[in-house]
């Protein structure tokens, strides 16, 4: 059974609660002052305690897609299998299908009223990453009307850990740009879902880490020229935007700001303003300091030229530990770059939180790109 599956948050709830009954049950028993009877009680509070922290810990991750497999939570990452594989274009293209899948909506059985989600394995020529990705289609690249249009695309990025499904599952990306499109809001736009963590179990803040993963690399060259071959979206900056959150909003930002040959448009859900330093990320600058000053994003206002792209970031006043970040985020912008904000009056750094985020921000966007 699979670390998500709710079969297994059902076991872990009724082996609490056995051993919550059981620990009952037998308190008499084991109220003696001999050593068998200590440790009895030692040895049912601890399992008890146990299973409760595991209950708990499956539901959050189900909750907030932490991990999305047990080879995930102890970071062992198998390789993805491979369906098919097929060419498009005068010399086809190096991605990967696995497979495709509804999206869950009403009509969603049919992709030219519910859009389509599929998922590929997207292979960096320059960066030499491989990395599984979930595209969205709306519903608008199967009708007729539109066969022969190109189309803007959003790349999609959770924080670290994050999984992938978890922007459909959990945050439902695609289910509000459906609601948006209804309702006329926003530009059809097809939605490159992924983590950030593309090498995993390391997080590389999306960095060309010196002598390490070349993930900037992979999201700014490898991934626009793989999924614009394969599939009809523009080439340029102008239809390419980026949006996350967490860690993926530190990513939105910086790849744009660093990098606006290749998005011109970027939303930041709770992000930082550079890179933590910590287990997890390890070395991220080899020891350079001016490579460390480039990726501050406030550094950046500061000291370097201002690229012509259009930012959103968001935070809330009560909740958020970026606040005060983002408001000097904002007040720092100089022209030609363009800022917009959300700030809600409160809001935890949580999916809850970006739920309520996500369609304005997604609007905002896709009226940015331009096919």
């Amino acid at each position: 059974m699979g670390l998500t599956s709710k079969k297994v948050l059902l076991l872990a709830v009724l082996v609490a609660v056995a051993l919550f009954v059981l620990t009952i049950w037998l308190w008499p028993r084991l109220s003696k002052k001999n050593w068998r009877a200590v440790l009895g009680r030692i040895g049912l509070l601890v399992a008890t305690q146990l299973s409760l922290f595991a209950t708990i810990g499956l539901y959050a991750n189900n909750s907030f897609g932490f991990y999305a497999s047990w080879a995930d939570l102890f970071g062992q990452e198998q390789e993805p299998g491979v369906v098919t594989e097929y060419q498009t274009g005068p010399g086809g293209t190096k991605l990967r299908m696995l497979g495709t899948q509804r999206v869950s909506v009403q009509n969603g059985a049919r992709p030219a009223a519910g859009g389509r989600i599929d998922k590929v394995l997207v292979r960096g020529e320059h960066s030499q990453i491989a990395s599984p990705a979930y595209v969205y289609l709306p519903p608008q690249y199967f009708q007729k009307k539109y066969a022969h249009q190109k189309f803007p695309a959003a790349l999609v990025l959770t924080g670290y850990p994050g999984t992938a499904e978890a922007l459909y599952k959990k945050l439902h990306f695609p289910q509000t740009q459906h609601e948006l499109l209804k309702q006329r809001k926003m530009r059809p736009t097809v939605l490159v879902m992924m983590r950030p963590t593309v090498a995993p179990p390391r997080d590389t803040e999306c960095m060309d880490i010196p002598n390490g993963p070349q993930t900037e690399t992979f999201f700014t060259k490898d991934l626009r020229a793989d999924i614009s071959e394969h599939y009809r979206i523009g080439r340029e900056a102008k239809s390419w935007g980026v949006i996350g959150d967490s860690t993926g909003g530190y990513c939105a930002l910086k790849m744009t700001m660093r990098h606006p040959e290749a998005y011109s448009s970027a939303v930041a859900l709770s992000g930082a303003y550079k890179a933590p330093r910590d287990a997890t990320t390890g070395d991220l600058f080899g020891g350079n300091r001016q490579l460390e000053r480039e990726n501050n994003l406030l550094w950046r206002q500061r000291n370097l030229p201002a690229p012509p792209v259009n930012l959103l970031v968001t935070s809330s006043k009560q909740g958020e530990g970026n606040y005060q970040q983002t408001l000097r985020f904002i007040e720092q912008t100089k022209s030609p770059s363009r800022v917009s904000s959300i700030i809600l009056d409160s809001g935890g750094h949580n999916f809850n939180t970006w739920r309520r985020e996500i369609p304005a921000a997604l609007e905002w966007l896709g009226n940015h790109l331009k096919a």
